[in-house]
Formats: structure tokens, sequence, C-alpha cells
């Protein structure tokens, strides 16, 4: 086997991604290879002998390349997810080359202080109690784990009990209050937290998706002792924000932890142009978000932001003998999210903050917004498409057959969704609003801009009118 320097294996894999990246936007928005198809291209016996290492990276392009999906694209708008910006991916390859484990400030002393500044500006670009302690997690998944933790522990601990030494066994009950349309993933957290996510009050939501206050009030009126409100800032369909100003006062009247599930939605404050959709979300007890969302870094990258500290370590630290103390005025990252042993992910997000600034990051949101704007007016001037959400941010919902009996539009709408990503001039996914099917747009890749919006607009109408006179493939 050929001896090869370090700097050859990654000159190697950072050409393989720069010519990836170069050619994204030519490229089919979409996966040329389906998941069987892609295993076969990577089954094979376990190898007895090893590779070269810059043989094994030129496999592993030429193997996984065809099943990637144009992720990083202008035109991929199939789930809320961003376009992993390069500054942030050179950022957190060297992360990466760097190995550093960043469980503790001891351990790893400069990931640690990127994370501590990191964390200040994330709490000054969005806004929130500047009191508020920062978890680095994976995602908003596992933020809105973190965040429930802490609000799990701190109503039954003003109930007089110790959930984080006694556990749940004899614990006095505590209320869940959740929205009709929450995201899946806060369901998951509850489940995982012993709640169950069947045993909550689902409170009613508008046709948007969102909590009003009257609707939240009447769910209120049923609950008594320990209580958590969980609220939403852009509903993973509409984009809708729950009525914060509306619920905040009836949440403080119960006592209730409220936390906010904002995995895209809380980068709304961070423009003056969208920050009203927010107005009270500053009330809240924590905040889940994403970074790999508006703030494009790579993934793995979410913040769990939590207003008492305290309650934030009480829920997250892992002590032992062999590890560190924590003396005045440091910062241990594992006492904030449940890993002792982690990525870096601080070093992303300082440089994508530090690259984009707070008017970069303004600008962006705004753009995105104007170009799902755009899209959704198109869009609902071609007769027999109806966008069924008020495009307040950058979510566009649309169903084909507007005229046609609810079968038949599901039908015209699946079929023009899969002629959409047939096609491979840009990629959105099919879901379900209010029992039919729709065709779900999300604008977030930090390469999208107005001609994309427009590029995108045109292939959806040729794709419906094709679907519409029959000419569907």
């Amino acid at each position: 086997m050929k001896e090869e320097t370090t700097r050859e294996i990654l000159q190697r894999a950072a050409e393989h991604a720069a010519h990836f990246r170069e050619k994204i936007a030519e490229l089919p928005q979409r996966p040329e290879l389906s998941y069987p198809a892609a295993l076969e291209t990577f089954r094979e016996t376990l190898p007895e002998r090893g590779c070269a290492g810059s043989e094994v990276i030129g496999e592993l392009a030429a193997k996984a390349e065809p099943g990637l999906h144009a992720m990083t694209g202008p035109r991929f708008f199939g789930w809320v997810i961003g376009g992993s910006h390069p500054v942030g991916v050179a950022a957190d390859w060297m992360t990466s080359a760097w190995g550093q484990n960043a469980g503790n400030h001891h351990a790893a002393p400069a990931a640690a202080a990127a994370e501590a500044i990191a964390a200040n500006w994330l709490l000054d670009l969005l806004d929130l109690p500047r009191e508020s302690s920062v978890g680095f997690a994976t995602g908003a998944t596992l933020a809105n784990f973190i965040c429930l933790a802490a609000a799990r522990g701190e109503v039954l601990r003003q109930a007089g009990w110790d959930v984080e030494a006694q556990g749940l066994f004899g614990a006095p009950p505590v209320a869940v209050l959740i929205g009709d349309d929450a995201h899946a993933t806060v369901f998951s957290a509850l489940q995982f937290l012993g709640f169950g996510h069947d045993r909550v009050l689902r409170v009613q939501t508008d046709d948007m998706g969102r909590i009003t206050g009257p609707a939240f009030a009447g769910a209120a009126a049923q609950v008594s002792g320990p209580c958590i409100a969980i609220l939403q800032a852009g509903q993973i369909n509409t984009g809708a924000f729950d009525d914060f100003a509306g619920i905040m006062p009836i949440a403080r009247g119960l006592g209730a932890w409220v936390h906010v599930d904002g995995a895209f939605g809380l980068w709304a404050r961070a423009t003056p142009g969208k920050r009203g959709l927010t107005d009270g979300i500053d009330e809240a007890h924590s905040w889940a978000t994403d970074g790999h969302k508006w703030l494009q870094t790579p993934y793995d990258c979410g913040y769990a932001i939590i207003r008492d500290q305290e309650a934030h370590r009480r829920a997250m630290t892992i002590a032992a003998s062999y590890l560190p103390p924590t003396t005045e005025g440091e910062r241990d990252p594992s006492h904030f999210v449940p890993e002792l042993s982690r990525r870096a992910r601080g070093f992303a997000t300082w440089a994508m903050i530090k690259h984009l600034g707070r008017e970069g990051i303004a600008a962006m949101v705004d753009r995105h917004c104007r170009v799902a704007r755009a899209i959704a007016e198109r869009l609902s001037g071609e007769d027999g498409i109806n966008v069924l959400n008020e495009v307040a941010l950058n979510q566009v919902l649309v169903r084909f057959g507007a005229a046609m009996p609810g079968e038949e539009g599901d039908r015209l709408t699946q079929a023009t969704t899969a002629r959409l990503q047939a096609d491979g001039i840009l990629f959105a996914g099919g879901a379900v609003w209010r029992g039919r099917k729709v065709m779900r747009m999300s604008v977030i890749s930090w390469l999208t801009d107005d001609r994309a919006g427009e590029v995108a607009a045109g292939a959806i109408i040729a794709a419906w009118r094709a679907v519409r006179d029959g000419t569907e493939v």
C-alpha cells in the first residue's frame, strides 16, 4: 500500500468536495440513484486488506455522489434545511482535522471558548434574554428534548419533587399543552422524557396551524398543578406562528413553563422585517432552533436556549471524579447537552456568524421570504393551482387541481409533484394537510435567489400543465 501524507489525503477530499459543489446548480435537483440502487453500489464483502487513503476517498466519491440529493443546491425546496455554506463547511473540516472532543473546557479550551462566544452572539442575534444558557446540540430535535428536560425538572422542583434524583415514579403529574400541528419530533421528545406522546392536552389550531389565544385559554382551563406549554414559531407546512402575545399572559397565570419550538422560525427575529411575527416570544422560558437551517452551518448543529441556567444545568450536567471542575466564570459545554463526547459545533457557528454578520443574516432571511412570496404569487395566477397558506415566511403550500373533487385533486397533486421530481429542475416534496395531498416548498438555501425562484415557479407551472393536459410521464 502506498504511503500517503495527511496533506495528500485531505487535498484529494477537498478536490472531490469542491467539484461536487461547483456543479451542483447544473445537476438534477434529486438523486440519480434510488436507495436500493445505492445499496447495490456500496455492497461488497468485508475487505481483508486495506486500501490507500486517496483511493478510498476517490471510490467513496464515485459511489456516493450519484445517490446524493442536491440539498446544497439553489433549487432544493424539499425540506426546511439549509445549504451548508462553504465557510461553515470549511470550519467544520478544520473541526474534524483538529479532532477535539468538546466535552469540557479543560479538554478543549479553544472549542469551549468559541462556543461561549458564539452562544452570546446567538442571544444577541435572536434578541433573547442575555442571561440564558445555550446548549450546542445535534439539531432542533435534541434541542427540544434538552429544553423540555429542563422544563420537566423545574416544574416538578417547584412542586417539591426532584426528578433528576428520584425519576418519575411517584412524581406529581405534569400537564403538557401542545398544539395539534406541532412538529412530530416534539412529540418524540415528550415520549423520550417519559411524558408519552399521547398523554398531552392537544390545543386546537386554526387553518394555518396556529394556536390562538382563545384556543389556548380553553385548554388551560382544564389544567391545575405543574404545567408545560409548548408553542411553535414556524409551522412546518405553513410557516405560521402561534399567538405568543395572546398566549403568554394565560401561561403566566397557570405558572407554566413555556417552551418554543423555533427550529427555523426563530430566525425571523434576526430581521426587522419579520420580527413582528415573534412578538411576545421572548417571554418564554426556553427556545429550540437549528444552525443547519437558516444559519447554513453543516450538519449537525442545533441550539437549546434556556432562560434559567440552573434548571438547564440540573437537567444535563454529567459529573464524575475524573472530570475537571468548573470554577466561577467558566462555562463547561457538557453541562448543557446530554453528551460527554461530542463534536466541537461552536467553531462552525462562530465562523458563519462572523462571515455573514447581523446584516448578512437578516438579508438572507429577507431574501428567502421574498422569493417564497414571489413563487406563491406566480403560482396563484395559474388556473388550477391553489396556494393554501398565508406566505408570511419561507414556506409555500400548494395544491393542484383546485376545482376538482378531493380525490381527483389528490391524484393531480401527487402526479404534478412526481413530474417535478422526475424533471429534476427543482425538488419539492409531498405532504398531507387537513386530510388532503399537497406539495410543500421550503425556501432556505443560501444559494437561492430571485432567479432561482423564477426558474422554480416556471418549472412548477410547466409540470402542472403537462399533468393537466394528460402528457405526464
